[in-house]
């Protein structure tokens, strides 16, 4: 076997981070301030964008926000309020400039063609910055709240939310690029030839379309899936995403789930350098590993943070953090990582004020943005549109 061990070139990873709520730690907001304010801030648009611009300051690709249709978490200290993060994202894109704006979509209870215009919303409010990260339900609250079917099994959920990704994706093309000509002498304010009926029918749903959003900056806003531990999502991050998220508590777990993903995506018709595998990691930081230790267990006082097996989890100083993160990319076991603070906005302060310079001195993550859509941060080309005369789909 063969693979590439601390390389004098490692590959620059991709950074995204997580914005919603007080943390990843369940009792991250006891130690954030009165909790009546700290309730305040967390349904104020201004909170998110101030971690969106710490975020882009340190130069990640992407920040996401997390979303689901039932409050989080059931115990004592859990936070039960949560803002729509599309509609939370729309009030962040205008502030920011560079850093990528990810926004989780329910896709088991939201009809495809309003994703579709919300999603390509947001990638023209964010000038090309959007993502966005379909998740199904798995809650029967969630049905209750709507009460329209019967709970379906894990297997069909992922299914309906595959034939979701794939509508959104034809929507995105259902207007060409050059579509609106404002043809004054004659009236004309579209080219009808240029815009088209998607035409879908599938089990759960069926959509004619178009859109009545036009073409957005980057014609297909990127789609993040968290993958496994059941075969399903895998089957559709292979199918259909740019960035799969990944849990992984050794360089040799990350490695080989990232071979066998990008086989899959592989089998599924795509080009695997077209697809980052991104391993999700805890983090907690403070000046030295001592005194990081002892403000987890300061939390864990309140609720204790229960550790996954299968998950990756740093406490330390941002000079430790940095080093295990710059190990895994000279490992070639990972394309980046999807960061989750610990407690929000402190472990992104430091993790973007300490750990992220420390992976560029470390030349393994970019010190300057390059371009200016997520796309480009992702090296990724604007896709041609499938119903044009002459090109091709997404691949």
């Amino acid at each position: 076997i063969t693979c590439r061990l601390m390389t004098d070139q490692p590959r620059l990873l991709h950074l995204g981070v997580a914005i919603d709520g007080a943390g990843a730690h369940p009792a991250a907001w006891r130690l954030l301030g009165e909790p009546d304010a700290v309730g305040a801030a967390l349904l104020q648009a201004d909170t998110y964008v101030q971690r969106a611009l710490r975020a882009e300051a340190a130069l990640c690709d992407f920040v996401v926000l997390d979303d689901a249709l039932v409050p989080g978490g059931e115990g004592p200290v859990a936070l039960r309020a949560r803002l729509d993060a599309l509609l939370t994202l729309a009030r962040v894109a205008p502030q920011t400039s560079r850093v990528g704006l990810v926004a989780t979509v329910t896709t088991t209870h939201t009809e495809p063609f309003n994703v579709g215009k919300n999603v390509a919303t947001l990638d023209w409010v964010s000038l090309g910055r959007a993502g966005w990260r379909p998740v199904v339900a798995g809650d029967e609250a969630e049905y209750a709240h709507f009460g329209r079917r019967e709970t379906g099994s894990q297997d069909e959920r992922w299914a309906e939310a595959a034939d979701v990704v794939d509508v959104v994706a034809r929507l995105a093309d259902s207007w060409e690029d050059g579509a609106i000509i404002r043809d004054q002498p004659s009236g004309r304010y579209i080219d009808r030839d240029k815009v088209h009926y998607v035409d879908f029918q599938g089990p759960y749903f069926t959509v004619r379309g178009p859109s009545i959003t036009p073409r957005s900056p980057q014609a297909q806003p990127l789609v993040v899936i968290d993958a496994g531990p059941d075969a399903a999502p895998d089957l559709v991050a292979a199918r259909w995403a740019d960035v799969i998220v990944i849990d992984a508590a050794t360089v040799s777990q990350a490695r080989a789930r990232r071979t066998l993903l990008r086989g899959a995506v592989g089998d599924a018709g795509r080009h695997p350098d077209n697809v980052f595998v991104l391993v999700r990691v805890e983090v907690l930081l403070a000046v030295t590993d001592d005194a990081a230790a002892e403000e987890l267990a300061a939390l864990d006082g309140f609720e204790p943070w229960t550790a996954r097996d299968d998950g990756l989890r740093l406490v330390g100083s941002t000079e430790t953090v940095a080093s295990a993160l710059a190990a895994w990319a000279r490992a070639d076991a990972t394309d980046g990582f999807v960061v989750l603070p610990a407690r929000l906005p402190v472990d992104l302060d430091r993790f973007a004020q300490g750990a992220v310079p420390a992976l560029g001195r470390a030349g393994v993550f970019r010190t300057a943005y390059e371009g200016t859509t997520l796309r480009e941060h992702f090296g990724l080309a604007r896709p041609r549109n499938r119903y044009a005369t002459g090109e091709r789909g997404r691949s």
